[in-house]
Formats: C-alpha cells, sequence, structure tokens
C-alpha cells in the first residue's frame, strides 16, 4: 500500500484500532502505528472488511491521540530472518536482539504463521529421545517428532525440569539437540534463570532464546511462540538439526488471546476464552513432528501453568485433545520434597510404545513400566484405605505394596537436578523395586524376563 498513511483512526479499545476507509488491507499484514510523538508501534490486521480495518497493536495505546495518531499498511506479513547465526543468541517477543548483538540481517526471510504439515509428507515419530529423568524415560517416554506438554501449577518446579531436559535430551545414536526456548510472560527470575542455566551449562551455544518479559506488551505473547516454531522449522528442515522446542508459559499466551477477544467484542466461550481457542493452539503445537527424507525434526515441551490446579480447565483440556499426552507434575509430591515430581499416574505419553523396544531401548522396557504402574497404583490405593481402617488391619503383603510406594516415590521417581539417568539405570531401578515384592505378583511381565533380568535369588 506504499507509503500512504491513514488518519482514519475512529476508535481504540484495549489493544485495537479501528481504522476507517481501508480497501485493500489483508489479514496478518503488519502495520506501522505513528504516534503524536513520533514513536513507531508496530501492528498487525486482525480483521478486515470493506471499509475497515482492525489493527492490533504491539505496544502500549492508553493515551494515543486520535487525531495525531497514523496508520502505514506495510503489504507484507509478519516475517523474521534466519540462520544458524541465531544459534547463541537471545530475542526479546519481536524477534530484536536482546543480548546486546546485532540484528540478524543474512540469511533466510520467513512469515512466521507457518503452516501445517501435510498429513502425506508426515513421518510416523518412533525414535527414543533419552532426556535422563526416569519418571519421562521409564514410564512416560518422549519420542522425536512428539508433542508432550507439562501441566505444572504456580510455585512448582516446571522451569527446573525444563532447563533439566533441554541440557540432557540426547537419541540414542548419541546426537543431541539445538534448544528453541520461548518465556511467554515469564518475570524477570524466571528469565534470568534460563539464562544463567543455558549459559552455565553450555547450551546457549546450541540455543536460540526468545524472551517476553511479563512487564513487557502481552500483545507480544502472541507473536513470541511462532517466532520460535519459525526458527525451529528453518533450523530442522533447512540446517538439519533435531530440534527441542520449549514453550512456556502458555497460560500466558492463552490469557493474551482472551484479551484480544474481548476487545473485539466477541462472544465469550468457556471461562471467557475465545470460542477459536482451539483452532489457534492447534495452528502452533501442530508445527511439531518429522518430515519424509528430512533429517531434521522438531519436538515440542509447552510448558502450561493449570490455575487453581485444575486439569479440566480449559488451557490444560484443549491442549490434551491436540497433543500426545501430558506430564502432569504433582503437588502432594512436591510437599513431600520429591523431585521432579511428576505423577506418573496422571501422566501419559500417546506414543511411548513408538519408540521403545529391543532395538530402541530394552526388551524388557514395556513390561517393566506396566507393572510399575500396576504396583504403584495398588500402593496408593493402600494409602486411602489406611486412613479409614488403620494400617494394622493390612496384611503382610498389603504392607510390601505400601513400602513400594514409599520406595518408588523415593528412588525411582526422585532425583537429583544434575542427575542424568541412563535408559539401562531406570529399568535396573525397576527391577530393584519388584524385588521386595513376591516374584508370584509379577503379573504384568513375561516370565523371560524375571529370569534374564530379576533381582529374586528363585528367579528361574
Amino acid at each position: 500500500m506504499g507509503d500512504i498513511y491513514y488518519k482514519t483512526i475512529n476508535q481504540v479499545t484495549n489493544v485495537l484500532l479501528f481504522v476507517e476507509g481501508i480497501k485493500d488491507a489483508s489479514y496478518g499484514e503488519l502495520a506501522e502505528i505513528k504516534l503524536d510523538d513520533g514513536s513507531e508501534v508496530t501492528g498487525q490486521v486482525l480483521d478486515t472488511r470493506e471499509g475497515l480495518s482492525i489493527v492490533q497493536s504491539f505496544g502500549e495505546t492508553r493515551g494515543m491521540n486520535l487525531a495525531n495518531t497514523k496508520v502505514k499498511f506495510l503489504g507484507r506479513p509478519a516475517e523474521i530472518n534466519l540462520s544458524t547465526d541465531m544459534l547463541g543468541r537471545i530475542f526479546d517477543g519481536m524477534g530484536r536482539p536482546r543480548d546486546g548483538g546485532p540484528a540478524i540481517r543474512s540469511g533466510e526471510s520467513m512469515p512466521i504463521t507457518g503452516s501445517a504439515i501435510n498429513p502425506y509428507a508426515r513421518e510416523e515419530p518412533s525414535e527414543f529421545i533419552e532426556t535422563g529423568i526416569s519418571a519421562i524415560d521409564g514410564m512416560n517416554t518422549l519420542v522425536r517428532g512428539q508433542k508432550l506438554p507439562i501441566f505444572s501449577g504456580s510455585g512448582m518446579p516446571h522451569n527446573r525440569i525444563a532447563a533439566q531436559i533441554a541440557r540432557q535430551a540426547k537419541i540414542l545414536s548419541g546426537e543431541g539437540f539445538g534448544v528453541v526456548f520461548g518465556g511467554i510472560g515469564i518475570n524477570s527470575e524466571e528469565a534470568n534463570f534460563f539464562k544463567r542455566e543455558f549459559e552455565e551449562t553450555g547450551a546457549l551455544e546450541k540455543s536460540t532464546l526468545f524472551l517476553n518479559l511479563s512487564s513487557e506488551p502481552s500483545m507480544e505473547r502472541i507473536i513470541l511462540p511462532r517466532l520460535a516454531l519459525t526458527t525451529a522449522e528453518y533450523l530442522a528442515y533447512k540446517e538439519d538439526i533435531h530440534v527441542l522446542v520449549i514453550l512456556t508459559d502458555m497460560t500466558n499466551y492463552c490469557e493474551a488471546l482472551r484479551e484480544v477477544s474481548a476487545a473485539r467484542e466477541e462472544v465469550p466461550g468457556r471461562r471467557g476464552y475465545p470460542g477459536y481457542m482451539y483452532t489457534d493452539l492447534s495452528t502452533i503445537y501442530e508445527r511439531a513432528g518429522k518430515i519424509q527424507n528430512r533429517k531434521g525434526s522438531i519436538t515440542q515441551i509447552p510448558i502450561l501453568t493449570m490455575p487453581g490446579d485444575d486439569i479440566t480447565h480449559p488451557i490444560p483440556d484443549l491442549t490434551g485433545y491436540i497433543t500426545e499426552g501430558q506430564i502432569v507434575l504433582s503437588r502432594d509430591l512436591q510437599r513431600k520434597g520429591v523431585y521432579p515430581n511428576i505423577d506418573v499416574l496422571l501422566s501419559l505419553s500417546r506414543l511411548m510404545n513408538q519408540g521403545i523396544g529391543k532395538s530402541r531401548t530394552r526388551e524388557d522396557h514395556r513390561n517393566v513400566a506396566d507393572q510399575l504402574y500396576s504396583a504403584y497404583a495398588k500402593g496408593k490405593e493402600l494409602r486411602s484405605l489406611i486412613e479409614i481402617v488403620g494400617e494394622e488391619a493390612l496384611s503382610g503383603g498389603d504392607r510390601l505394596y505400601l513400602k513400594f510406594a514409599d520406595d518408588f516415590e523415593n528412588t525411582f521417581i526422585k532425583q537429583g537436578y544434575d542427575e542424568d539417568r541412563s535408559i539401562e539405570e531406570t529399568l535396573e531401578l525397576g527391577w530393584n523395586l519388584f524385588s521386595q515384592l513376591d516374584v508370584k505378583e509379577m503379573k504384568r511381565i513375561k516370565d523371560e524376563f524375571i529370569s534374564k533380568y530379576g533381582k529374586w535369588k528363585n528367579a528361574e
């Protein structure tokens, strides 16, 4: 639309500008908003119809003088310059350097909207990712190309778990991952934690960080995940790098989405969130995967804090429908001092079976996981029972399961922040736990595995 400035703003609602007299603006087109003091703010067309365009501002709109504010439509969508020079760099929520380094000028420019992977071109995820965390590797296995969110709550150590996964993740061939990290509406303490972790462990050299702080414009939270994923797609499909994308906190993203929806005066859906939130989240989550005949891949770990620890809240609820499972953190385990406080009974990896087995992890992996689930679930049931009848009413066998549940939490789930366990170590921990139960109770494990891996003296 050239260098034409429009001074026909008739209304400003929250972060939205309603500009009249526009004939050919396009959805998603960038706009330049020039304020009366000469400063400029970036915006994007959210809606366009005959004679009216709704522009979403990525900066402050309070106190805006409508008479002296003008808008120029740039005729192109939001784009980002991409290069391997982005590795080792830190950017803000608009893709501007945050580390004092130069802007990325070379490389390839790509629109940040991206597109869903053609289902026909998708390759089925099947390669085990070793995170070094037993509760994930042993019982909720992560597979290359998967999207596996972490459902957390306020004050829980999801950031530490994410940093540990980013530092330790590798596939069995020994290849590591490039990391694209997106901090959405995080506070300064969290931002400093991630910067420090990536710098001190040397992981920053193979990572790109995008950080939007809670004190910065909320509208940047809408654009940041798409900047991060466009960067990941470039590194994965153009530079053949296995990329791990970590996005935290998706709850802040959804709050920004609700803010825009309210400004547009749309009919709200559940708990005030827009009715299209499911579709919008899918445009982020579905950008993970593997493409046939491409070496690189994108594995995605979105993190969200459940308001009030409510797993039925619309954000975790819709996320669970789109993604391939979830890692759920437990408030009870956190109170007991267990780290990582992963609730294995509520957690699930729907692609686990495709990443484990004789040629990928070990032949007994599935059986060990099933038996651990069964024994731990029985132990937790007995904990609830003794609150009613007392421990004295339990049989000797029941008391073994009660002890098993405690030992499982304190030796299998619990591990150090710097502890990187191999899958063999994780499975051996499981067999050590089984040895305190009667071998006849091992109903979910094949006899051949009991003979080969069992710790019982009479395991023949």
